[in-house]
């Protein structure tokens, strides 16, 4: 996968990131993957819980120095990131994925494994085809803010146990879209084996809808939405790709698209979990 220079290495000397123009409270390095550890570190980890303020507070300045923030679960049955089998040595560029291209596959793929046609009910209004990319829509808020709101939004419910025990990261990344890629991150592994391919779709979110990638758990991802869809007929086209993107959501959550878009109106986070 095609990279920016890492600015991690100088944290090793520099645990407070100030040649990098940064203040960081107590961190450390991680580089652990399934087949041991990276040439390079792969994030950096707070070592305290993030809560309400942080995520504006580190993420700009560490946006300036090539680093991008997310928050990541360490109290899951999974444990942290440490555990969590990543594999950066085994992803593609998401550059070099066409989104519309990976979202087709992945939607009639899905058809063609249902001999039943059970999926023709789950998926109405749409059918076996392809029905195509969402239009863009024009940001209704700023996507900095947006992500910086539901960061905090989270942070702030220490009792959630979607992600639990949340700590802020920081990784060397180009943009928001590409985190979960350039730490090797596996949690969609029964979906899809290498992980670009989807960041190819959250580029694509990026640029149509304003998304940020804002949590990672071992198998669960947490974006925010600077232009969520304003109505059933806009939403019910987005909920299209997310069933492409993750059919757990539809059909082990709210059992049809439909349904599934009427939850999606206005709605500023889009939650994706992997069984």
């Amino acid at each position: 996968m095609a990279t920016l220079p890492n600015p991690l290495p100088r944290l090793a000397t520099d645990p407070s990131g100030r040649s990098l123009g940064l203040q960081l409270p107590p961190g450390r390095l991680l580089d652990t993957t399934e087949n041991g550890p990276h040439h390079e570190p792969l994030l950096w980890l707070a070592d305290k819980p993030a809560g309400p303020g942080t995520w504006t507070a580190l993420g700009a300045p560490a946006a300036r120095a090539g680093l991008l923030p997310v928050l990541v679960e360490t109290g899951g049955s999974q444990g942290g990131p440490e555990r969590w089998e990543l594999m950066p040595d085994d992803v593609s560029y998401p550059g070099d994925h066409d989104p519309e291209e990976v979202l087709a596959e992945y939607w009639e793929g899905d058809e063609e494994s249902d001999p039943d046609d059970e999926l023709g009910y789950v998926v109405e209004p749409f059918g076996p085809k392809w029905p195509g990319l969402a239009p863009p829509k024009k940001l209704s808020a700023d996507p900095s803010t947006r992500a910086a709101r539901a960061a905090d939004e989270l942070t702030a419910d220490q009792g959630q146990s979607v992600f639990p025990s949340p700590h802020l990261a920081l990784v060397p990344a180009r943009r928001s879209a590409d985190i979960p890629a350039a730490i090797g991150w596996s949690g969609s592994l029964n979906h899809e084996n290498d992980v670009a391919r989807l960041c190819a779709v959250l580029r694509s979110w990026e640029d149509r809808f304003g998304i940020r990638v804002v949590a990672l758990g071992f198998d669960a991802l947490l974006l925010s939405v600077a232009a969520p869809p304003a109505d059933l007929a806009e939403a019910e086209a987005v909920a299209a790709e997310h069933f492409a993107f993750c059919p757990d959501n539809i059909t082990q959550g709210a059992d049809t698209l439909r349904a599934y878009a009427k939850e999606l109106v206005g709605e500023t986070t889009w939650f994706f979990w992997w069984d």
